[in-house]
């Protein structure tokens, strides 16, 4: 598995796009980073850039990876395992353009209900939403490391 923390700007990131699962009936409507499975012989970073554009309608840049506790990856269910890529949409308006609606920059496609912009500066507001709880590790750890850079 793959997932995308998307940023909304390379130098001076102010919001980070978390989306809402749609399903399965036990996931939906809790948070994750957007992304998906990695195919065979598919890199993982081939594999983030193309579920972004499957999913969200958008082409991205990836940056650092959120440094996972194991090599191979974050732990999910059973022996499942997830990278997770700081990432960047390189084709779409910026927030200005947005006019109000930061939402309108991505589409939300079948796998989720709806898309957000969070604050990075509030990261009490980004941990107290309901996200998926394998993926809430990855997410602290994305505020810790956006921190210190």
């Amino acid at each position: 598995m793959v997932g995308a923390a998307i940023l909304d700007s390379v130098e001076h990131p102010t919001r980070v796009l978390a989306a809402q699962r749609a399903y399965p009936p036990a996931l939906s409507g809790l948070w994750e980073f957007p992304g998906g499975k990695q195919e065979p012989g598919e890199s993982a970073q081939d594999a983030l850039v193309r579920e972004c554009r499957e999913e969200l309608d958008v082409d991205v840049v990836l940056l650092d990876e959120v440094t996972p506790p194991a090599p191979e990856g974050w732990p999910l269910a059973g022996t499942a395992v997830m990278r997770v890529f700081v990432a960047v949409v390189t084709d779409a308006p910026t927030m200005d353009d947005a006019a109000g609606d930061p939402e309108a920059l991505v589409r939300v496609g079948e796998d989720h209900l709806a898309v957000r912009w969070l604050p990075l500066a509030d990261p009490a507001q980004i941990l107290g939403l309901p996200w998926i709880p394998a993926d809430l590790p990855i997410v602290a750890a994305l505020l810790e490391m956006l921190r210190t850079e």
